[in-house]
């Protein structure tokens, strides 16, 4: 579009000097003039078009000065419009006057069309630049509008409500994320297979941001609408990974933990498709990590087979699964806070409720990265097992 150009002075040779002038510009569609004899009229123009780019006036006419013209303009408070104050020789009082009232330049009489020219483009550059980064801020402003819509979906789709099974006795349940951005690739689940059986499923999906949160929608579903088929956790896994590794970018994979506890015998039957071995905290505060039996992640290489495995939880027994930004947590001088300190925390308030088994130990680890940015989402969730 053509950069509009608003002419105000009273001496009517001006105008077609001007014409004459950016003839070239007029005829390329460079520049558009519209012209007005005082201030007066000029306040007529910018209100007949409001895309007007620069006003270039006088300072010395009828009715309404320059002076008082600018502070008109200033009033509308519109940032994409620019002002050029001409001026007599000498008249620097004038000249400070309007640049404290908003004038961009000035320029001096009797006017060098040169030099006009010159302080048109400067100011037209300017006014390009501001125009160029409202636009950035304003995608930026709409990229955090729907950032704030990924997150609102994302954390509808995760479980939050707890106790989840208030009216269940034989076990409880507790879940938290902590995204390192606003969205995350980190996912949980928990459900009612059937009556007695519960699915437990928690995973990490490769990447970070919007595309990593839309796979782990995609993974988190699919792998949910399997596992309520009541199928074995290896055969969950084999049959996900089919789908995701034709539905998915190569770049994209998952690791999944998925489990089926069975509340009438304590018995837990699990598959590790490449992530973290959850922890088993005994009735007595001693710590150790499951058996990494299972496969490797999902979704990059098909007709995989996946091996799954049984542990007997006893009363009083807690299951604790996490994703790799617990472990991996770093601190400013780049020491991450690994499986000893997370075992460590385990131990130190094994016998407290799942609340603050959860809370306290992303407390540790925001407390041991310190100053040092979260670079992976955190998650935790964890199951305990109190016996019929």
């Amino acid at each position: 579009m053509p950069a509009k150009i608003l002419v105000v002075d009273d001496e009517p040779d001006l105008e077609q000097l001007i014409l004459q002038k950016f003839r070239k510009q007029i005829r390329e569609g460079a520049f558009t003039f519209k012209f007005a004899g005082n201030g007066v009229q000029a306040l007529e123009r910018l209100a007949e078009d409001e895309a007007i780019d620069l006003v270039l006036t006088d300072i010395n006419m009828p009715e309404m000065d320059g002076l008082t013209l600018l502070n008109r303009i200033k009033e509308q408070e519109n940032p994409l419009l620019r002002s050029v104050i001409v001026s007599a020789y000498g008249d620097i009082e004038n000249i400070r006057t309007a640049m404290n009232r908003g004038a961009f330049d000035f320029i001096i009489k009797p006017i060098d069309l040169n030099d006009l020219e010159i302080t048109i483009d400067k100011s037209l550059n300017d006014l390009r630049v501001l125009k160029e980064a409202m636009q950035s801020r304003d995608q930026l402003l709409f990229i955090k509008h729907e950032l704030g819509i990924a997150t609102e979906i994302q954390t509808s789709i995760l479980p939050k409500m707890f106790p989840p099974f208030p009216d269940r006795k034989e076990f409880d349940i507790y879940a938290k994320m902590i995204p390192a951005r606003e969205v995350g690739g980190d996912l949980y689940d928990f459900f009612m297979i059937d009556k007695a059986r519960v699915g437990v499923i928690i995973g990490d999906v490769s990447g970070k941001g919007i595309p990593a949160a839309m796979f782990m929608a995609v993974s988190k579903t699919l792998l949910k609408a399997t596992a309520l088929k009541g199928i074995p956790p290896d055969s969950c896994l084999e049959s996900v990974n089919k789908v995701l590794v034709d539905e998915s970018l190569p770049s994209m994979f998952v690791t999944v933990f998925y489990g089926i506890f069975d509340t009438r015998n304590g018995s837990f039957e699990y598959c590790n498709g490449g992530h973290n071995p959850p922890y088993l905290i005994s009735a007595e505060g001693k710590v150790r990590q499951l058996d990494n039996r299972g496969g490797v992640f999902l979704g990059a290489l098909k007709n995989l087979e996946y091996e799954s495995n049984v542990v007997m939880l006893q009363p009083g027994e807690t299951l604790f699964l996490i994703t790799d930004g617990i472990t991996e947590a770093m601190n400013p001088g780049e020491e991450m806070f690994g499986e000893k300190r997370t075992e460590e925390s385990l131990q130190s308030h094994a016998g407290e409720s799942l609340n603050n088994l959860v809370e306290n130990m992303i407390k540790e680890v925001q407390a041991f990265a310190g100053a040092q940015e979260q670079s992976d989402d955190m998650t935790c969730l964890t199951l305990r097992y109190f016996g019929r």
